[in-house]
C-alpha cells in the first residue's frame, strides 16, 4: 500500500471518529438540557451581559412548570426562576403561613422552605411573607407581617403599606395592595410580600433610587394573569453580589412578567424544588447569619403541587 493511500485512510478514519464523537456529545448535551435533572441545582445555566439582555429558555421539569438558571456579568448575579402555567390541570398553588397554622392568632411556627416543600408533598416552593423573628431553627412561634390566606382561610391580617400576591377562584393571579383585600370571597390563596416593583410592564417609581443590593425573592404575573413566575437571586456571596429592586423588576420583566412583587429577601431567600429522584433541594445558596448554605426558617411560603392526590 502506498504511503499516500495509507495516509488518506488514516485521515478518513479520523474524520469519521470525530463526526461520531461530535454527534454523541451533542445528543448528550441535548438530553441534559431537555430532561428534568435529578439535582435541579445542577441545571445548565446561561450567561448574559446584563439583566436587560436576559432571554429565558425554559427547561420543562413538570407539567406546566419550566425551570431557568441564569447569570449576568454586569452586575455579577446568579438566579433561578420557575414559570408556572396556572391553568395546568394537575397543578395547584399551596400557601401556608408557616409550619403549623394556629387558629385565632397571627402566629405560626417557623419552617425552612425545603421542609415546607418536603413535608407538604409539594414540587416546589419559595419564601414569601416578611416576619418578626430571624433564626435558622424551625418550629419557633413566628408572626407573618402581612396577609396570608390559605385555601380560603385568612391566617394573618393585612398590612396596608405592603402589597400581596393573590390567587383567585377563576384560576388567575394578580399583585394588589393588601388594603384592597376586603374579604376572601373570590380568593383561594394570597400571601403578602413587600412592594409592587413591576407595574404594567414598567419598573415602579419606588425602585429608581434604591441602590441597595440584596439576595432577592420575587414573584411575577403575566399580563393575562395565567402565568406565575417565581424568582430567587443570590447575594452576599462570591459570584453573585445581590440585586437592586429595579434589577429585580427588570429581570421579572425579562422572564415574562407584566406585574411583579418583591418578596421577603436577604437571608430568607430560598427556592426549593423536588428533583426527578424525589429529593427536595434548595436551588440557590441561602446566606443566613453570614454562612453560605445555611437556610433560614421563615413564615408564609408559596408552594406548587403537582398531582396533589398522588403526591400527598
Amino acid at each position: 500500500m502506498s504511503d499516500l493511500r495509507r495516509t488518506s485512510q488514516y485521515i478518513l478514519r479520523g474524520f469519521l471518529f470525530l463526526s461520531v464523537s461530535i454527534l454523541f456529545f451533542s445528543c448528550a448535551a441535548l438530553n441534559r438540557a431537555t430532561l428534568p435533572p435529578s439535582d435541579p441545582a445542577r441545571a445548565l445555566s446561561e450567561s448574559f451581559a446584563a439583566v436587560e439582555a436576559v432571554t429565558p429558555r425554559w427547561q420543562s421539569v413538570a407539567q406546566g412548570v419550566g425551570l431557568f438558571h441564569g447569570r449576568t456579568v454586569k452586575p455579577e448575579l446568579e438566579f433561578w426562576a420557575l414559570k408556572i402555567d396556572l391553568s395546568a390541570p394537575e397543578l395547584q398553588i399551596a400557601v401556608k403561613g408557616g409550619m403549623e397554622d394556629t387558629d385565632g392568632t397571627d402566629r405560626t411556627l417557623s419552617v425552612k422552605v425545603s421542609s415546607f416543600v418536603s413535608e407538604n408533598g409539594l414540587f416546589a416552593g419559595i419564601n414569601a411573607a416578611p416576619f418578626d423573628i430571624s433564626s435558622s431553627k424551625e418550629g419557633q412561634p413566628i408572626k407573618n407581617v402581612g396577609i396570608v390566606i390559605s385555601d380560603g382561610k385568612q391566617i394573618s391580617q393585612a398590612s396596608p403599606r405592603y402589597d400581596a400576591l393573590v390567587f383567585y377562584k377563576d384560576g388567575k393571579a394578580a399583585v394588589v395592595n393588601q388594603a384592597a383585600i376586603k374579604s376572601t370571597e373570590n380568593i383561594v390563596n394570597a400571601v403578602g410580600g413587600f412592594h409592587h416593583i413591576l407595574v404594567n410592564g414598567e419598573s415602579a417609581e419606588r425602585t429608581l433610587n434604591r441602590g441597595n443590593r440584596e439576595p432577592r425573592s420575587a414573584a411575577g404575573v403575566s399580563a393575562d394573569g395565567n402565568f406565575l413566575f417565581l424568582l430567587v437571586i443570590d447575594g452576599r456571596r462570591a459570584g453573585s453580589v445581590g440585586a437592586t429592586e429595579k434589577e429585580t423588576a427588570l429581570l421579572l420583566l425579562a422572564l415574562g412578567s407584566f406585574n411583579g412583587i418583591n418578596l421577603d429577601g436577604g437571608g430568607s431567600s430560598a427556592l426549593a424544588l423536588r428533583g426527578a429522584d424525589g429529593k427536595v433541594r434548595v436551588l440557590n445558596t441561602p446566606v443566613h447569619g453570614g454562612i453560605p448554605g445555611r437556610e433560614r426558617a421563615v413564615a408564609g411560603c408559596i408552594g406548587i403541587a403537582i398531582n396533589p392526590s398522588k403526591e400527598r
